[in-house]
């Protein structure tokens, strides 16, 4: 199979506004007298296996679970999940799912990629859906295994959003940004978060720094655990007197947030895939907005396809248009915020889907 980037959608793909409400919150259900969803119990088992970041984290690994668990309400069954403590685990929670009679497996993060084309090359009869990755490991252009679907998401497109959001927020025209490795899935978010401070200042004739991120390397973890280590790389940002901060990779930012407590003056997170107001109240206090990644629908809708024996392994791209990528609410500074700030997002929303801005990724083309 060809792998091409094109802006396709999936059918039912909802809002970002809707995306960021918890998958608890739908409606359940109606059960029918043999304890399924309305209509006749399916023969399908849907699974989903998790990163080291588990299901726990806030972030992508929870949207994934929330998508599986929505799906597997609507086709009256129940899936399979399993959470990886550490990387070491893939390659056997992935057999353990495939002996336990798994027809379709999701496995949430590209640091799954090898071992996700490995399970799927040696049973060709289960369907695959991988989360963040292209599932092309030999680099040729096309995704290694006929029955992967790839699910990715063009965040630069709205943490250019974010990085002019930040721009237009700081105080001290510093705004920092950090990751937890360098892979294109994290530095995305980093790449377009500097294009939009830069387009800010272009704009503006404002000279606001972006701090931890050059356009091709940055500050990273080195890893996607909330530790000492992600802690004291916010607090060298921190000490460089940024006031804007995104941390990119899960857990991370429960570190970088008590960074923030710890350093005694106004600094703004930023939230990545989740909307962190949402999944974690603890630190909405910080978050000036999010920058989103539909992954619950898109997970979700997957597995329902599936379930109706109609899966699809094109790959999909979310992106501004489609609504597979955008960028939550101020909620709890939308009184610091100018008041000018949203209208001009809305604008350059529409010009970056009209294409008359050009937001530079991996995805782009």
């Amino acid at each position: 199979m060809t792998f091409t980037f094109k802006k396709a959608a999936f059918g039912g793909l909802a809002t970002l506004g809707a995306v960021a409400l918890l998958a608890g919150c739908a409606s359940a259900p109606e059960e029918s007298e043999d304890g399924g969803a309305s209509g006749e119990a399916i023969d399908f088992q849907p699974c989903m296996v998790s990163d080291a970041g588990g299901f726990d984290d806030k972030s992508f690994n929870q949207l994934g679970f929330e998508g599986i668990t929505q799906a597997s309400d609507e086709l009256g069954v129940e899936a399979i999940t399993v959470e990886s403590a550490s990387e070491t685990d893939y390659a056997p929670n992935l057999t353990s799912l495939v002996d336990q009679g798994c027809d379709l497996i999701v496995t949430v993060g590209f640091a799954l990629s090898a071992a996700t084309v490995e399970s799927a090359l040696a049973n060709p009869d289960i369907e695959y859906v991988i989360i963040d990755d292209a599932a092309d490991n030999d680099f040729d252009g096309t995704v290694d295994s006929e029955n992967i679907k790839p699910i990715l998401f063009d965040t630069a497109q709205a943490a250019f959003l974010a990085g002019y959001a930040a721009a237009d927020f700081s105080e001290t025209d510093k705004i920092g940004t950090f990751g937890g490795m360098n892979f294109p899935t994290v530095s995305i978010f980093m790449d377009g978060f500097k294009q939009g401070a830069d387009y800010y200042n272009q704009e503006k004739g404002t000279n606001v720094e972006v701090l931890g991120w050059d356009g091709t390397d940055g500050l990273f973890t080195g890893g996607f655990e909330a530790n000492d280590t992600a802690r004291q790389v916010a607090q060298g940002l921190i000490d460089q007197d940024v006031d804007v901060v995104l941390p990119v990779g899960g857990p991370i930012y429960q570190s970088a947030a008590a960074a923030i407590r710890e350093a005694g003056r106004d600094i703004a997170l930023i939230g990545v895939d989740a909307d962190f107001t949402e999944t974690d109240p603890d630190v909405a206090d910080l978050v000036l907005t999010s920058i989103l990644k539909g992954i619950d629908v898109g997970v979700s809708e997957a597995v329902l396809a599936a379930g109706q024996g109609e899966f699809d392994p094109t790959p999909f791209i979310g992106t501004l248009e489609n609504e597979g990528v955008g960028l939550a609410p101020f909620h709890d500074f939308e009184s610091k915020v100018s008041d000018t700030l949203q209208g001009e997002l809305d604008e350059l929303r529409d010009a970056i889907i009209a294409g008359d801005i050009e937001v530079q990724s991996y995805l782009a083309e």
